[in-house]
Formats: structure tokens, C-alpha cells, sequence
């Protein structure tokens, strides 16, 4: 009996990563092998973002260089999905300009996609299934992490925050929260299968249990998680300023697991800026935020995102963000240059800054975002951390690779036994972006 192959490429946040384990882990039950070679598959899933123009263009290239493969297997299955098919009238659109796609589906029924594939198994051609309301969370998917050591457990589905830059609302949904007792399942499962470290994932963490009855608050869902056998250290990501409330800090205090990184986005330092992203909290607001972290968690380390160039964004508003960051001294921070988004508000906007503006701030704000990196990388120098230990290091396999509690990269030279488990290692050198040591 010959084995099917399937390939999935995946562009976006780590929901969409997350949505790929699934499928994988859906395919693989039902006897599909993975591979990581287009040309030997049976089946090939582009699950798309939409964040960012430039991740739509790659789809658009990538599955122009699927025609020929197509053309050559004729059995070969090509399906598309994620949220940049929850756009008005993208899978149409797909369908036109590439019609060998044989499956189109969105972010909100990707669960069905078993049922879509035999579809096309019995003859039909040319499927969008795109469903525009958010459906009940569906339980008991399988799932194929990509890792054994670390995971990600999805919490909550979907946003409410409506930010003029972001499309997420519209291709995710509302917000909807899983219910406690089944994420601790996930995770008591993932004990027994090994696992460590677990993240837990939503568009705005910190407003889960909403929407159940009765409420849980993420505060009180940390403290359930954290008293799961087993499990080693917690993350989570991604939080909102605005929802960031005491009872979330205290538990983050008092709970051994959860470990002392927090990624905070807070998009621009202006807050006239931050008025026109809707992002619903002043400079001042984020600043006082981080400072109640720090004087609670000792030694905690705080990233971020920073949108560069928003429309309007005027030299004075730049420097606030320039100021914001400098105040802050964050330990990483991910860097974006804004890129229009249709269907957003500030698509519509004026004032859109031009590219040489944009590139020259981006890169004043990364030489900022580097220093205080660099200046916070160098208070490990001579210390012994607590890494846990991911593999065998990217750049040189003679060492190993993993992360402090903090989330610092480390390359270290050390026993290959103890990938998977936790190690102490001496830090001997450092530079902005990882630690480097000797396991102890």
C-alpha cells in the first residue's frame, strides 16, 4: 500500500500555527504522512495570513508555482485557507486566477476539512466552504505539535478590540473562551505525552472567560494551571494594556510555573497616535502598566510590538514612541513597518507617511530597541540560569540551544541527553540578541 503525503506551509501568527498542527493532526489520523517536499506530496495546504501585504503576495506566488505540479499529478489536491480566504469575495478571487485549487476553506470551520478532502475524492471540483459567523468551539480535534518539548494551547478565539490597523475582528471573529476544564485536559494530555512548557494563546488573553458562565477570570485560569502536575513552565501571549489588571500581575507573582517574561505590544509611545489606533490607553497609561510589573516581578523581562509610520504619525510622535522605548528598556521587541490593510479604517486614512520616512524611523527605533537588549542581555554575564533545553543550536551543532525563564535565547555547549529537560547554564558571553555559556 503506498503511503499519501501531505505538505502544509504556513504564513502568520502562532494561531495559525496552532491551526496547521490540527490539520496535521487530523490528516496523520486518517493514515496521511507528513513531508516536507511539495513535489512528493499527495496533498498540498497553504494556510494563510492577511496581517500584512506581503504575506498575501507569497500565497499568490506560491501557488502560481503549483500549476505546474498540478499539470504534471492531475490527482494532486490543492487547498487553501486561514484568514486571508476570510476576505470579501479573496476566495472567488483565488478560484479565478488559480483554478486548479480544489479546496478553499476559513478560519472558522477548518475542523471540516476531512469532510472537504473526501468531496473531492467523489469528483467535486473547485470547494469554497468560507463561513462568515464564528461558530461554537469545536472540541477534541487532534492535534501534531511540532515540537515534543513545548506547546501551544489556544485559550480563547477571536477579538473585540477593533484596531484601525488590524484585520483580525474580521477574519477571526468575536471573542469566544474555551472552557477551563478542557484546557487543562490539553495540558494534563500533553504531560503524559512529555511536554514541558506550554503557551497559551489568544488574540487578547487577559479578557478570557468573558463570555462563560459562570466567569473565569485569566488570573484565576493562570492559578488552575499552574497546580497541573507535570507541567513546567507556562507563557502566555498575547495580553492587551488596557485589560492588564492587578489580579494578572499578582498571579504571575505568586505562581511558581508562569514564567517571568511578559510580551506587552504597545504599538506607538504617542498616545495621539495611539487615539487613532483605538487601542484604548494613553502613553502614560502603558508606563505606569509596566512599572507595576517591575516592582512586582523581580528580574522580569518585557517585549513588545511597534508599528513604525502610522498614518498621521508626525516627527514629535515618533520621538514619543522613541522616548516610550527608551523608558521602558525592553528586552526584545518585534518591529513593523505599517503596510495598508484593505478593509481596515486606516486604510482609509490620510496622511499616509511615505517609505523613506518610514524606513529612517524603523531604523532609529531598532538601533533604541538593540541597545537596551544588549544592556539587559549583559545582566546574565557570570550568572547561572535555568534553561530548558529545545535542541541542538541553529548555527552551530556543537552546542545546544535553549531559553531562560525569561525567554533569552541560549547557545551552550552541554549533554544532548538533556534536550528536552531543564539545566543550569553558566552564561560566559553575551550580545543583543541570545546568551552564550557551559551547562554546570
Amino acid at each position: 500500500m503506498n503511503t499519501k503525503n501531505f505538505f502544509i506551509e504556513t504564513w502568520g501568527c502562532q494561531m495559525n500555527e496552532e491551526d496547521s498542527e490540527k490539520l496535521s493532526g487530523m490528516l496523520k489520523s486518517i493514515g496521511y504522512t507528513k513531508t516536507t517536499q511539495k513535489d512528493t506530496a499527495d496533498i498540498i495546504i497553504f494556510n494563510t495570513c492577511c496581517v500584512r501585504e506581503n504575506a498575501e503576495l507569497k500565497v499568490y506566488g506560491n501557488l502560481g508555482m503549483l500549476r505546474k505540479l498540478k499539470k504534471n499529478n492531475p490527482e494532486l489536491i490543492i487547498a487553501v485557507c486561514g484568514c486571508m480566504m476570510q476576505q470579501k469575495n479573496m476566495a472567488k478571487d483565488i478560484i479565478k486566477r488559480f483554478p486548479f485549487v480544489d479546496i478553499i476553506f476559513g478560519t472558522h470551520n477548518a475542523y471540516k476539512f476531512p469532510e472537504y478532502l473526501n468531496r473531492v475524492r467523489y469528483g467535486e471540483k473547485s470547494i469554497i466552504e468560507i463561513q462568515n459567523k464564528e461558530d461554537g468551539i469545536v472540541e477534541g480535534i487532534p492535534i501534531d505539535r511540532e515540537s515534543n518539548i513545548k506547546g501551544f494551547v489556544t485559550i480563547m478565539y477571536g477579538c473585540n478590540n477593533f484596531c484601525t490597523y488590524c484585520i483580525v475582528p474580521y477574519v477571526r471573529g468575536r471573542e469566544r473562551s474555551r472552557l477551563p476544564e478542557n484546557i487543562e485536559n490539553e495540558i494534563k494530555s500533553m504531560v503524559e505525552k512529555g511536554y514541558k512548557e506550554i503557551t497559551l494563546l489568544g488574540q487578547n488573553v487577559n479578557s478570557y472567560g468573558k463570555n462563560l458562565n459562570p466567569k473565569v477570570s485569566f488570573a484565576q485560569l493562570l492559578r488552575r494551571i499552574n497546580n497541573i502536575d507535570g507541567i513546567e513552565r507556562i507563557r502566555f501571549m498575547t495580553p492587551h494594556p488596557k485589560d492588564f489588571t492587578d489580579d494578572v500581575i499578582e498571579a504571575i507573582k505568586q505562581c511558581d510555573k508562569i514564567c517571568e517574561h511578559i510580551h506587552l505590544p504597545v504599538q506607538s509611545g504617542s498616545t495621539r497616535i495611539l487615539k487613532k489606533m483605538n487601542r484604548n490607553y494613553s502613553k502614560e497609561q502603558y508606563l505606569k502598566v509596566v512599572d507595576k510589573i517591575k516592582r512586582s516581578i523581580p528580574n522580569v523581562a518585557i517585549t513588545t510590538d511597534i508599528i513604525v509610520g502610522f498614518p498621521g504619525e508626525t516627527e514629535l510622535d515618533f520621538e514619543e514612541t522613541l522616548d516610550l522605548a527608551k523608558k521602558v528598556q525592553y528586552d526584545s521587541a518585534f518591529t513593523f513597518i505599517y503596510s495598508k490593510r484593505k478593509g481596515t479604517p486606516a486604510d482609509e486614512m490620510g496622511e499616509q507617511i511615505s517609505d523613506d520616512i518610514k524606513h529612517e524611523r524603523f531604523n532609529r527605533l531598532v538601533d533604541v530597541i538593540n541597545n537596551s537588549s544588549a544592556k539587559n542581555n549583559k545582566l546574565y554575564l557570570g550568572k547561572s540560569e535555568e534553561v530548558l533545553v529545545e535542541g541542538l543550536s541553529k548555527n552551530d551543532n556543537t552546542k545546544l540551544m535553549g531559553r531562560t525563564r525569561t525567554g533569552k535565547l541560549v547557545n551552550f555547549l552541554g549533554n544532548s541527553d538533556n534536550i528536552g529537560k531543564l539545566t543550569n547554564v553558566h552564561i560566559n558571553s553575551t550580545n543583543s540578541f541570545s546568551l552564550s555559556g557551559e551547562e554546570v
